[in-house]
């Protein structure tokens, strides 16, 4: 390691006094002037964990759907997962280090975690369309050279995308061409070879308006239109080159005001859905001849590619293992009907990616998908390899014909994160397939009402949870406070967690109408204001 060299640069990145930072579930996400010597540092990390674990590793320069004013990073493993836990912890440490111990943790890091500094380090780079990403892109690069990394910039590319090119460069190309081109003929030669069994009524059900957050889905969206059928007219709005991103636009705005996004006309029953700023979630949504809007979320999405691939496994008759994984976020009647109707086992696991996509990991197919509209379906390697030999070799017509479709799926779906343009196109061949309207999918189940509320608290660690964050251990009195008030309304529960970005509670109510699940959501935010530490004000109704 060049000390000199190190010293120079680093002191070309300073870091704010007094700021610490930590790396969550999003990485390291804050104003993006607050961000240099962060980034700087991130290209050092992944070339230590580059050469820790001799593969490429990938830093995606994004703040997702938080304001266009904030920036981020995050880390990609090799096959395209979240940044190992252990890492996680490593990120927060040398991004938290002063100028002059920068070397002494660098060399803690590389004892620690058994790097060996000779090796060859790879770094794949991506950014968001964000005012501050490419000097901040720039940072990283300064980072990955000061220790001697190769590095390949991709420029702007959604979030998933750069999952998929680390994904695609570690196995060899097994996975698909580490290119954008590469990524666009496989998912799209998959979307064909699927609509091509669709019987599809008429003009209406091929068109989709999508809002794109004025973001960076709506560049690679254009970039793919070629590689499309004719019969897929896709219109996107909010595009980038008039409005702010995420401004009144995007899935997560949507999703909170279940309402429509600005900059985009909705006529009755027309089909439309939305990505989020860096094009990893995507929710559905439309207004019906009453002029009512209706949101169709990530659970409804779930459900969706549940009822399809369970009627494809039954064809296949292989034993095949197949789950949905959730979280306590996840509506209530998505959860009966997947369990009642459906007779898919659920499982519900703690708030975030990483935790849903482990135990998806768990069986030959599971599909995991937070209510916020990111997620995807995983296949075991087992199941992947046992589909493509019926597919190719099967002599029974319905078993082969399953099989074909069901491997046109594998090679659609994302496996490596949450993709919206891969689920959009998920979607929307199920859709094609099974001659459903937006209505129809949406009536598969009734959503319970609920509510979403949260409460400034002096300190959020006060509150620590168990059963996958569905009942609260701390404060004492606080869980027997919450069952109390359940008891009172029907089809109801509630349940508090802290937020792990700031000090507020997240509170989950519902029940058996809106009066109801505000009514609950309100007397249990009330018990978190006064037994958790509020501040300011207690809530009003």
């Amino acid at each position: 390691m060049d000390s000199e060299a190190l010293r120079k640069y680093s002191a070309l990145h300073p870091k704010p006094a007094g700021l610490t930072l930590q790396y969550g579930t999003a990485g390291f996400r804050t104003k993006a002037e607050q961000l240099d010597h962060i980034m700087f540092r991130m290209g050092l990390l992944a070339v230590l964990r580059s050469k820790a674990v001799t593969a490429t590793i990938g830093i995606m320069v994004t703040a997702s759907h938080n304001p266009e004013e904030d920036n981020g990073v995050k880390l990609v493993d090799p096959l395209g997962e979240m940044l190992h836990p252990s890492w996680e912890e490593y990120a927060t440490q040398l991004a938290n280090a002063e100028e002059q111990e920068l070397q002494k943790v660098i060399t803690e890091i590389c004892q620690k975690a058994a790097v060996n500094l000779q090796k060859d380090a790879s770094v794949f780079i991506g950014r968001d369309t964000r005012p501050s990403s490419k000097k901040l892109s720039q940072s990283v690069i300064d980072g990955i050279q000061v220790l001697g990394g190769q590095y390949h910039d991709y420029g702007l590319v959604t979030t998933p995308q750069l999952h998929y090119m680390v994904c695609c460069q570690n196995t060899q190309g097994q996975y698909g061409k580490a290119t954008l081109e590469g990524y666009y003929e496989k998912l799209s030669k998959a979307f064909m070879e699927l609509i091509k069994q669709s019987h599809c009524s008429g003009e209406s059900q091929r068109h989709l308006k999508i809002d794109c957050a004025n973001g960076i889905g709506a560049l690679k969206l254009s970039e793919m239109k070629p590689y499309f059928p004719q019969e897929v007219l896709i219109h996107i709005y909010n595009d980038g080159t008039k409005e702010k991103l995420n401004h009144l636009c995007g899935a997560d705005f949507v999703k909170v005001h279940q309402k429509p996004p600005g900059g985009l006309d909705m006529k009755p029953n027309e089909r439309c859905c939305s990505f989020d700023g860096d094009a990893d979630r995507i929710v559905y949504y439309y207004k019906d001849t009453a002029g009512h809007f209706h949101l169709v979320d990530g659970d409804k999405i779930a459900t969706l590619i549940s009822v399809f691939l369970k009627e494809l496994l039954a064809k296949v008759k292989q034993n095949f293992k197949m789950a949905v994984v959730q979280t306590a976020y996840a509506n209530g009647n998505s959860t009966r009907y997947l369990q009642e109707t459906l007779k898919v086992p659920v499982h519900c696991v703690k708030t975030g990616v990483k935790h849903l996509h482990h135990k998806a990991q768990e069986f030959d197919v599971g599909v995991y998908f937070e209510a916020n509209g990111h997620g995807t379906v995983l296949f075991s390697k087992a199941a992947e390899t046992k589909i493509r030999q019926l597919a190719k070799e099967e002599k029974d017509d319905e078993k082969r014909e399953a099989a074909n479709v069901l491997e046109n799926v594998i090679d659609l779906i994302n496996q490596t994160v949450g993709d919206a343009v891969s689920d959009m196109l998920v979607i929307e061949a199920i859709l094609a397939l099974k001659g459903l309207t937006v209505q129809q999918w949406d009536a598969l189940y009734a959503d319970l009402p609920n509510r979403l509320l949260k409460v400034q608290v002096a300190d959020r660690r006060v509150i620590d949870t168990t059963d996958a964050e569905r009942r609260a251990l701390t404060p004492p009195g606080l869980q027997e406070k919450i069952d109390a008030l359940v008891k009172k309304y029907k089809l109801s529960r509630a349940f508090v967690r802290p937020s792990g970005t700031e000090d507020v509670v997240r509170i989950y109510a519902e029940a058996d109408t809106q009066e109801n699940a505000d009514a609950l959501a309100h007397e249990v935010s009330l018990a978190v204001f006064h037994l958790a530490g509020g501040k300011g004000a207690p809530p009003q109704p």
